[in-house]
């Protein structure tokens, strides 16, 4: 079993991650889901939260080797990229999608210095917008962006271009295809089921939930 596919059980497991094709969830951006994913939920499972960690650790550890500092996105990646900053014993801050009102106005909280080698650590990727606004924010206040690890992947075209083109590294522990994969192997979603999620992947804006 690969990592990917242990990291996807566990969302399973502890039901992070729903599916309904029948009567799909609907995004704040408008569009029909299939699937809801609430990483938040693992860190109220002491066994497979310690998973998750150890699994984020472990590819910071062998992928992003130069990282000096980790950065969390808030707010879910907020409790991630302590507890992983806090086994591999790096600095650690967090930034907040715009200035706080008062007191100093940080949307960076925690120290930086110019020129350090920054990892992001993000929840998950839908389309990468709002992930990648925190990476022009990370390099706007003079750090160096080296990439961003996430708990799961959406699988977009639209967000590994975007990735691409701001030309910043991402590592996902698992994605969209290994997880319904492994709920057809469950039982947990029939094959024509599986037919319609894989559909929405690839036309997530325009999906209505119709089982083809």
């Amino acid at each position: 079993m690969t990592n990917e596919t242990m990291v996807a059980e566990k969302l399973l497991q502890v039901q992070a991650v729903k599916l309904n094709v029948a009567e799909p969830y609907t995004w704040a951006s408008g569009w029909k889901s299939p699937i809801y994913c609430d990483n938040r939920k693992l860190l109220s499972f002491p066994y497979e939260r310690d998973f998750i960690k150890s699994e984020l650790c472990s590819v910071i550890f062998e992928k992003f080797p130069e990282a000096q500092a980790l950065a969390g996105v808030a707010t879910a990646g907020i409790a991630w990229g302590a507890m992983a900053a806090d086994q591999l014993k790096l600095p650690y801050m967090y930034v907040r999608p715009k200035p706080k009102e008062h007191g100093m106005g940080n949307q960076i909280e925690g120290l930086f210095e110019e020129g350090q080698k920054v990892l992001v650590i993000e929840d998950l990727i839908s389309t990468g917008k709002s992930s990648l606004q925190v990476c022009d924010i990370l390099k706007n206040a003079g750090v160096e962006v080296i990439g961003m690890v996430s708990i799961f992947n959406y699988g977009f075209t639209e967000a590994a271009e975007a990735f691409n083109t701001a030309g910043v590294k991402l590592s996902s522990l698992t994605n969209y295809e290994v997880l319904i994969n492994i709920a057809e192997g469950k039982g947990l979603v029939n094959a024509t089921q599986l037919h319609s999620l894989l559909e929405w992947r690839t036309r997530p804006s325009t999906w209505t939930g119709a089982i083809l």
